[in-house]
């Protein structure tokens, strides 16, 4: 059986780019670290590291040695930070970041019971459209709403909830340009989006049976904040999608209204992304369990309707 913090110091070594960035990391001697590595490469009797005076490279052999080396490591730290969450009370800061809609929308209603349940934490949330670096900006949690998931090597992604969407358009617009029967005939309104490149967009569109089309168009608004696009989608400046929920008192008063019933841009899918489950403290593990315990249904209209009717039962 080899020694299981030889593999450690071995996935240390390569993550880090050397022994002496190892080392300090670990505390642990670079000569020591050299010694083992090498000790491990002699039992296991393959060469896993290739040296030069200026940089590692890893053998064939030693890039599938690496992977389940880290899997080892993960599993230990799982295992210890188990024990720890069990035994620690959440406390501290929580840093987090949130767009703009998501915050007024929804976070708004659901951070102050989360408060009173952990009474030693301390949440910074920073409500911004922007796009962070969670590494370098020392974000615990980045809330994101996309319509496919980030796909990174270096960051984990917790799917909390769907947010419903839909095409509305106010009635003064319709009657100057027309009440659209087609996908072909909403080109001829104008129409707003939170992004444009060079002016152009696409809007991406399921139809009754399930098929994907997409229109390109080029927005007269562009504003990357929905609270904005839906006041001027009120003022008749242009036709967009919002969030049912965000939207749907105005269309039950006819201030706006759905347009092509039974079409639907794609679902929103709320998330939220971390560096890493490893060495994760107790608050930050608890603020994304909560997360995923108490927002599923709070970004789409008739789940929340159907939430609110259980509730009254």
């Amino acid at each position: 059986m080899h020694d299981l913090n030889d593999m450690i110091y071995f996935a240390e070594v390569i993550e880090r780019g050397g022994f002496a960035a190892a080392g300090r990391a670990l505390g642990v001697p670079k000569s020591r670290l050299s010694r083992r590595v090498a000790a491990l490469e002699a039992q296991l009797g393959v060469r896993l590291l290739q040296r030069t005076t200026r940089q590692l490279s890893l053998t064939e052999v030693g890039e599938a040695y690496l992977r389940h080396c880290q899997a080892l490591r993960e599993t230990a730290q799982a295992a210890a930070d188990t024990v720890a969450q069990v035994q620690t009370t959440p406390r501290g800061t929580v840093r987090v970041t949130c767009p703009i809609t998501l915050a007024q929308t929804v976070l708004a209603d659901l951070m102050p019971p989360f408060l009173a349940r952990y009474p030693q934490v301390r949440v910074e949330m920073q409500v911004s459209n922007r796009v962070v670096n969670l590494v370098e900006e020392g974000i615990d949690v980045a809330l994101r709403v996309r319509t496919t998931l980030d796909d990174s090597a270096s960051m984990v992604v917790k799917r909390l909830d769907e947010a419903a969407q839909i095409l509305v358009a106010s009635p003064a617009l319709l009657a100057r340009q027309g009440v659209p029967r087609t996908l072909q005939d909403l080109a001829r309104l104008d129409s707003m989006a939170m992004s444009a490149s060079d002016g152009r967009t696409s809007l991406r569109l399921i139809d009754p049976e399930g098929r994907e089309h997409t229109l390109h168009h080029s927005p007269r608004y562009v504003v990357d904040d929905l609270l904005t696009l839906h006041s001027a989608a009120l003022a008749g400046t242009g036709m967009c999608w919002l969030p049912d929920y965000l939207c749907h008192d105005a269309v039950r008063a006819g201030r706006l209204v759905h347009l092509l019933a039974g079409w639907a841009p794609q679902r929103g899918i709320v998330h939220a992304v971390f560096p890493s489950r490893r060495g994760l403290s107790p608050a930050v593990r608890q603020f994304l369990d909560y997360l995923g315990e108490a927002m599923p249904g709070c970004s789409s209209q008739a789940t929340r309707q159907a939430v609110l009717i259980l509730k009254n039962q």
